[in-house]
């Protein structure tokens, strides 16, 4: 599941822009489309059997996402910054879909209003959209952070159809899965 409304341009390993279609803001409900790396994953528990770097979060982890703040586009431990954001995303919540995670580097040098706080994470049920994540059924999220290892240096590449081939180098074969 993508964005409640559908992609946008994000900032990430592509550059800025291909293409026409709309840009990535904060609060927009679009996805990112480009490349980007993967920060790290996350989630409740003590992250075993992951190659990747893993951060565990709490009841006091926070994403900021007010692009007023220092911290905006970044997890912080509540109890130990400063409050000078009016708006975050609490990372252990009680609906799980934030159980397991991947942060996605999309706006890595956190431009104010540019979008923050992108991840992989579980989908919700019935299939809604989300709000400017990609989310998918838990079972195949877990499947993808065991399967990454940071020595592949592996990326996120998601665009529409018409331009993903411009994304994507000219000797890389993409295999679509099923």
């Amino acid at each position: 599941m993508l964005g409640k409304n559908g992609l946008g341009w994000g900032r990430g390993l592509h550059g800025f822009r291909l293409g026409s279609g709309p840009v990535k803001r904060e609060g927009d409900g679009r996805a990112p489309a480009g490349i980007f790396a993967l920060s790290y994953l996350f989630g409740e528990g003590r992250g075993e059997g992951f190659l990747y770097p893993y951060r565990r979060m709490t009841e006091s982890h926070r994403c900021v996402d007010d692009p007023r703040s220092r911290f905006y586009n970044r997890i912080v431990d509540s109890r130990r910054v400063p409050r000078d954001y009016r708006s975050s995303e609490k990372m252990k919540f009680s609906s799980g879909l934030y159980r397991y995670g991947i942060a996605v580097a999309h706006n890595p040098r956190n431009i104010p209003g540019a979008g923050s706080c992108i991840f992989l994470h579980i989908k919700k049920p019935g299939g809604q959209p989300t709000v400017g994540c990609t989310a998918m059924e838990e079972g195949d999220l877990l499947s993808i952070m065991r399967w990454l290892d940071p020595g592949k240096h592996p990326l996120l590449i998601q665009a529409h159809r018409k331009v993903i081939g411009r994304l994507l180098p000219t000797n890389l074969q993409l295999t679509r899965l099923r």
